[in-house]
């Protein structure tokens, strides 16, 4: 093994890559046939494998404010999904929960507006909790378990400790750790830095 490679596997053994999630929302295939004519398409892989960013966007609508140009990303899911930051709830003027990704509800809903026409969601959007996608190998190097609850020492221009970190744990998963676009900031996040679960 080369020093590089073994300054590497060091690395990776010790810290997670950090990842910032901007707005964004899931579909049913039902909703995108009614917002766009057909399934998504993929437009460039995302760090989760399986996961894309579609070509598709979408308008988001809430009772005070609206975004354009929205990302969604695919592939479909079995119930819509819109993800946003408390900064970007309080543009639409909702008051979402901060939860897991798929717990949607008892949250409220918006409007979606496609290039084919719109869809009022009852329910469905939410501040996503932050998170740490884990593999089984990575998880048992950081002595974690799925549904865990740490701390992440963030290593960038403005160092953090963020508390209440969730680890999710699957063979699926890419190890990423995942931030919003408010908790990206606040910490400085730069792409390619890095962070450490503190137990």
């Amino acid at each position: 093994m080369t020093y590089d490679a073994l300054t590497q596997a060091v690395l990776q053994r010790i810290f997670i890559e950090l990842e910032a999630s901007g707005r964004h929302v899931h579909v049913t295939e039902a909703q995108a046939h009614a917002l766009f004519g057909h399934k998504l398409t993929p437009k460039r892989e995302l760090s989760q494998p399986g996961q894309f960013l579609a070509n598709e966007r979408l308008t988001v609508i809430g009772p005070k404010g609206e975004f354009q140009n929205v990302a969604v990303l695919g592939p479909e899911r079995k119930e819509a999904q819109v993800e946003i930051s408390l900064s970007d709830a309080r543009a639409l003027g909702i008051d979402p929960p901060v939860r897991l990704s798929g717990s949607v509800s008892n949250s409220p809903g918006v409007t979606l507006v496609g290039v084919l026409g719109q869809i009022i969601l009852p329910q469905g959007v939410i501040v996503a909790q932050r998170h740490i996608h884990i593999t089984p190998a990575d998880a048992r190097t950081m002595g974690v378990q799925d549904k865990q609850v740490v701390r992440l020492q963030t290593y960038t221009a403005r160092p953090l400790v963020f508390d209440d970190v969730v680890v999710r744990v699957s063979e699926h998963f890419r190890t990423r750790a995942h931030l919003d676009y408010d908790e990206a900031n606040a910490c400085g996040f730069r792409g390619g830095d890095l962070g450490r679960i503190l137990l």
